[in-house]
């Protein structure tokens, strides 16, 4: 069969923009990176201490400083001192679809690591280790997960909390009401305006939320973790360069002592604006992490 110069044209242009396609695929991120001279980080823009914005809309916390150590990292890798820092909030239910899209290039926040994610996405080195537990109001009579029984609880949609209090509802039969919120400022307010009993989330992020409350005295953290839960720093998938220079970056943090520095400064200090303190220790975990930097995660 003959075929016409028209349609020969037509085949040549889909062929180059399959090509091309291809190749925008399989950019690495450091390639990305270096051709746009620009990085783009998620941020969470309220969850203290780890990732929010001060008053004037500036990012910080502690997973942004170890999003800072890592953009360090990619500067040195690139040779590009001068290399924009561009940064973008996300939500817990948006942040894979923005990575995997190419809207942001690395998200360091509260991103648990764990086997299903990782069937989407990439993660650094363990930055953080919790445990998944409950706040509560100090005469509410919950000591524990089964005093929940009949009792409303809420937590972050789109947490691994979530799929926990399900399960925890089902096995034990509990009869809870479980609602969720989009954020950790929404899930305290349920709480602290009674439309909820009890608040399941990360430990340390109870804490920043405890922290934050003009009646924090009013609060206590109860109820053994179920489960142990390893935040890393996300990005794509399939990308081993990348990941080397992420991993070289938390790692030299972490041996170095600089994260137990970081540790005190976030979570048993004063942090801004308003000099909240946290009074967390700093866990077995965390100090096991530190001298044997990894990327497992536990849950």
């Amino acid at each position: 069969m003959t075929i016409g110069k028209k349609t020969l044209r037509l085949l040549l242009a889909a062929s180059l923009l399959a090509a091309g396609s291809a190749h925008a695929q399989s950019a690495s991120t450091l390639q990305k990176i270096k051709e746009s001279g620009t990085v783009v980080l998620g941020v969470r823009p309220a969850v203290v201490p780890f990732s929010y914005f001060d008053d004037q809309q500036k990012p910080l916390g502690y997973s942004q400083d170890v999003a800072l150590a890592i953009v360090d990292g990619i500067k040195k890798k690139l040779n590009l001192p001068n290399l924009t820092v561009r940064t973008i909030a996300i939500t817990p239910q948006n942040r894979i679809p923005l990575l995997q899209n190419g809207t942001i290039d690395i998200e360091c926040t509260t991103t648990t690591n764990n086997v299903e994610r990782e069937k989407q996405v990439a993660f650094s080195n363990t930055i953080f280790v919790i445990g998944t537990r409950l706040l509560t109001k100090k005469d509410s009579g919950i000591k524990d997960f089964a005093d929940l029984k009949g009792r409303t609880v809420v937590t972050n949609a789109g947490s691994t909390s979530e799929p926990i209090l399900h399960k925890l509802n089902t096995e034990q039969n509990l009869g809870m009401t479980i609602t969720t919120q989009k954020d950790v400022a929404e899930s305290f307010l349920s709480l602290s305006t009674g439309r909820a009993d009890a608040f399941m989330l990360d430990d340390a992020m109870l804490a920043g939320e405890r922290a934050k409350s003009p009646d924090a005295n009013d609060y206590v953290i109860v109820g053994k973790a179920q489960s142990r839960e390893a935040y890393g720093c996300m990005f794509r998938k399939d990308d081993p360069d990348f990941k080397q220079v992420v991993d070289d970056a938390v790692s030299r943090l972490q041996t170095s002592g600089q994260a137990d520095v970081l540790y005190k400064k976030w979570f048993d200090g004063p942090i801004p604006p308003n000099g909240l303190n946290l009074h967390l220790q700093e866990s077995d975990d965390l100090k096991t992490l530190f001298k044997a930097p990894n990327d497992k995660p536990l849950s």
